[in-house]
């Protein structure tokens, strides 16, 4: 099993997805939730937005996105992480899936 290539506080190792998502993460949680093949870009941005669903559907991105890269852990770390950092797990998602194409399909070696 693999690790995340960024920390959990690594925010600043691409400013612009630190940037982007400091101001408006429900853009940055709606792109990630695509790339990961959970759903529409939109739809989720709107999702992300909704209080404990919005935690609950961000927490389903980062278990997908794990699932995808091959990254040990578990939903209720997921769950924890979008809860209490949610900005920061932003940003680490969308790190993480830079170099996936929108809907998900690549697994790490």
């Amino acid at each position: 099993m693999g690790e995340w290539k960024n920390g959990l506080f690594g925010c600043f190792n691409n400013f612009g997805i630190c940037i982007i998502t400091y101001f408006v993460p429900c853009v940055t949680a709606g792109q990630n939730a695509e790339k990961a093949g959970v759903g529409g870009c939109v739809p989720c941005a709107i999702v992300s937005m909704l209080g404990c669903i919005g935690i609950y559907f961000m927490a389903k991105t980062r278990e997908k996105t794990r699932e995808l890269k091959g990254i040990e852990g578990s939903f209720m770390m997921d769950c924890l992480m979008s809860w209490f950092c949610p900005l920061c797990s932003i940003v680490q998602v969308a790190q993480e899936l830079e170099d996936v194409p929108a809907g998900g399909s690549m697994v790490r070696e």
